[in-house]
């Protein structure tokens, strides 16, 4: 459980930050309409957090991964 606190954690604040910018330059009103879904503001918006939530996700297990080396007899728990 506190593994996926110290990963998902940093990453939500991540993509908070990035999907500010995101949409900051983006408006969503322009990709309402994917294939033949209509979506609405509010539900790219939502698309777009858990997108950028992922990704934030993976780049930040793939961190917690790497400095956490398994061969390393003092890990940084």
């Amino acid at each position: 459980m506190r593994l996926a606190m110290r990963v998902l954690w940093p990453a939500f604040l991540a993509a908070m930050l990035a999907e500010g910018c995101f949409f900051a330059l983006f408006d969503p009103r322009e990709a309402l309409h994917v294939g033949e879904l209509a979506l609405t503001p509010m539900a790219v918006y939502t698309l777009g957090f858990f997108f950028f939530w992922t990704f934030c996700a993976l780049a930040s297990m793939l961190t917690y991964y790497l400095v956490a080396v398994p061969d390393d007899p003092h890990p940084p728990f």
